[in-house]
């Protein structure tokens, strides 16, 4: 009898220490730093989430994450100024998914310094501005990724000295009359005169782009003529 209430009282002491040391084991690593740290909240330990790709390190965007609610976007790609006559290059780029239909000419409209609208005289062709882009207007349907382009011209022209000169600072062009129009850069001062119109060609199809091809670069040419040789027009 004895023996066996010693081995009782044995297994009853150590379930007793088991259980005392699973508790503490979880006391200790409940207190442990850094187990749950990223996870917990005010209301607990919340549960691991799919990691996320991280960012690029230059910040690059995906250009369709850009692309405005109408489909398209519009930029000018640069400006020429010659003998008084002003040249901007519009782009239009699909860069929704679905294709884009064109059928006519930008929609412009011109502000000063302040932000506030310049009226003027919009002429559709660029006739009696400068010849060569009065071509009608064609129906152009952009597929996902093509371009359309146009240009606005305008002439520094004053033939009035009593007319204040008109100089536009922002820019905004609409793909055609309804549709939400975007700001683009005008490379400088629209600077108009008082002639008060700005010509705009009708949206043309771009053709696709194409890499521009190598060439190699011309060998250097010598500094001087080698003393050792004469040269080639000299009297022997």
């Amino acid at each position: 009898m004895n023996s066996r209430g010693t081995a009782a009282r044995r297994r009853g002491s150590t379930a007793s220490a088991t259980v005392t040391a699973f508790t503490a084991a979880l006391t200790l690593g409940a207190c442990l730093p850094g187990d749950h740290r990223g996870q917990g909240g005010p209301d607990g330990p919340r549960p691991p989430t799919t990691p996320t790709t991280a960012a690029s390190p230059s910040g690059s965007v995906d250009p369709l994450a850009e692309c405005p609610a109408s489909g398209v976007r519009i930029r000018s790609t640069g400006g020429d100024a010659a003998m008084g006559l002003r040249a901007l290059g519009l782009e239009l780029v699909n860069c929704g998914e679905r294709p884009y239909q064109l059928n006519g000419y930008p929609v412009l409209h011109v502000f000063d310094e302040e932000r506030e609208p310049i009226m003027l005289r919009v002429v559709n062709g660029a006739k009696a501005i400068t010849s060569g882009f009065d071509q009608p207007p064609r129906p152009v349907t952009l597929a996902a990724g093509e371009r359309a382009t146009a240009v606005v011209l305008w002439r520094n022209l004053v033939t009035d000295s009593t007319v204040v000169a008109t100089n536009g600072e922002f820019l905004t062009v609409a793909p055609a009359a309804g549709q939400p129009a975007e700001e683009v850069d005008p490379d400088g001062p629209i600077d108009l005169g008082n002639t008060g119109r700005i010509g705009v060609s009708a949206w043309k199809k771009a053709d696709p782009s194409t890499p521009v091809p190598t060439r190699p670069a011309p060998p250097p040419a010598p500094s001087a003529v080698p003393s050792s040789v004469s040269p080639p027009d000299s009297v022997l």
